[in-house]
């Protein structure tokens, strides 16, 4: 049965186009608009999408569709909302696509009619991945059940798997499972380029938790720095954590540099207890296995691996510990990359034998020793712009960093794409 009803999407950055893809393409007419200089370029792009109508502006889009979407940039969602939403069709249903929902639903209440419904959304991954059996949060902040279920009929083509949640649950979630875990990645990537090296070309980097660490760096590496600075900013849990992540690795590689072992022993293995329990059987639900892994190089596999004291897992599993954050309850919530993230920390602390050899080389192994010096400054340094709100400072370091490492993207972008399949199955399998 045909669509009567229209979909609004104001902002056709990747996401905004990916939705008006799906959506046209299951049935929807989608009204959809971008900044005024980019009309003829989606025209064009969307010629063979009769059901998607370019429009000039978010007037046209928000006084024509039933159900409309903001997917525009956290940091702009205000004045978006405020130069639009007077607009809104009477009795129309409004959400927005950003990933920190408090400043999203405060500019809905601030200029929204009081005659429109609000009901948000949220998919928890990137535009390049399939949506299916994602997780989609649904957030029916003002709404009757009627309007609620339109949108999930709507949403539904997704094949995403819905998880009903507040505003405050999605931002403190979505904190927990992402803000850390972007800052890890980040801080490799500016370490890495700092001392001017890819990892791939290097015999010192190898096997199935490197890979992960390369693959997803390079994929955050390859989106648009907004996204990763919106949830970090705006979002107070996130930084919060993304600070806590930067002083547990400062304060593990001060021991590490003092050679203190029992002390830096003692307190890996605290954070083990507090996050993973006691270690019993190491072949039990782990999300992931190194050598599952070992398949998604980006490089060529030399002989023998060499011993690495990850620091960066080290710190992460400090961080939960220090925070009080149990990463497994939000699982349904967690995004492909956070999912990994996850995967290899409990791969290390769940192997007895793994872990001590991390400490050991921690202490005896100057190997890595300047990388972690860099990776130190970088995590300290994400933290201090994030806790600035200096968004002009995230840019220019995550541009930086992005050039360098762009001629790796469609290669990683590929490996990384199997990288997330694997991880998908072994979770749903776990």
């Amino acid at each position: 049965m045909e669509n009567t009803k229209s979909v609004g999407m104001i902002g056709m950055g990747d996401m905004g186009k990916m939705y008006s893809r799906r959506l046209s393409t299951a049935g929807w007419k989608v009204n959809a608009c971008d900044l005024p200089d980019k009309y003829d370029s989606l025209v064009e792009e969307f010629k063979d999408f009769p059901n998607v109508e370019i429009m000039q502006n978010g007037h046209f889009v928000s006084r024509c569709s039933d159900f409309i979407i903001y997917s525009v940039e956290a940091k702009s969602i205000d004045a978006v909302v405020k130069a639009f939403g007077p607009s809104t069709k009477v009795g129309a249903i409004v959400g927005g696509q950003t990933s920190c929902k408090a400043p999203e639903i405060e500019a809905f209440e601030q200029h929204l009619p009081k005659d429109v419904s609000i009901v948000s959304v949220h998919s928890l991954h990137g535009p390049g991945v399939d949506p299916k059996g994602q997780p989609l949060v649904l957030i029916k902040h003002r709404a009757s059940d009627a309007d609620f279920d339109f949108v999930e009929n709507v949403m539904s083509c997704l094949g995403s798997n819905h998880v009903y949640l507040t505003a405050d649950q999605h931002d403190r979630i979505t904190a927990d499972t992402q803000a850390v875990t972007h800052a890890a990645f980040l801080s490799m990537g500016a370490a890495w380029s700092a001392n001017n090296q890819f990892p791939w070309e290097s015999d010192r980097y190898v096997g199935g938790i490197e890979n992960v660490k390369q693959n997803i760096t390079l994929r955050i590496y390859s989106n648009k720095w907004h996204v990763y600075a919106g949830l970090a900013i705006m979002n107070p849990a996130a930084r919060k954590q993304i600070k806590q992540y930067a002083e547990s690795v400062t304060e593990l590689f001060k021991l590490m540099l003092a050679g203190h072992r029992d002390e830096l022993r003692a307190r890996v293995h605290a954070a083990r207890k507090a996050v993973f329990g006691e270690t019993g059987d190491v072949k039990k639900k782990l999300l992931l296995r190194d050598e599952l892994l070992d398949q998604f190089s980006l490089g060529v596999l030399p002989e023998k691996k060499l011993k690495n004291n990850h620091l960066s897992l080290l710190a992460m599993a400090d961080c939960w510990w220090k925070l009080g954050i149990v990463p497994y309850d939000h699982i349904i919530c967690s995004t492909p990359p956070s999912r990994m993230w996850l995967g290899i920390t409990e791969y290390l602390f769940r192997n007895p034998t793994l872990l001590e050899e991390a400490i050991d080389t921690a202490i005896d192994d100057n190997t890595f020793r300047a990388d972690d010096l860099e990776f130190t400054f970088a995590a300290r340094d994400w933290s201090q712009r994030v806790d600035l709100g200096n968004f002009d400072g995230y840019r220019e370091k995550f541009e930086k960093i992005q050039k360098y490492f762009e001629p790796r993207f469609p290669e990683a972008t590929k490996v990384g794409n199997e990288m997330i399949k694997t991880i998908l199955r072994k979770t749903q399998e776990t």
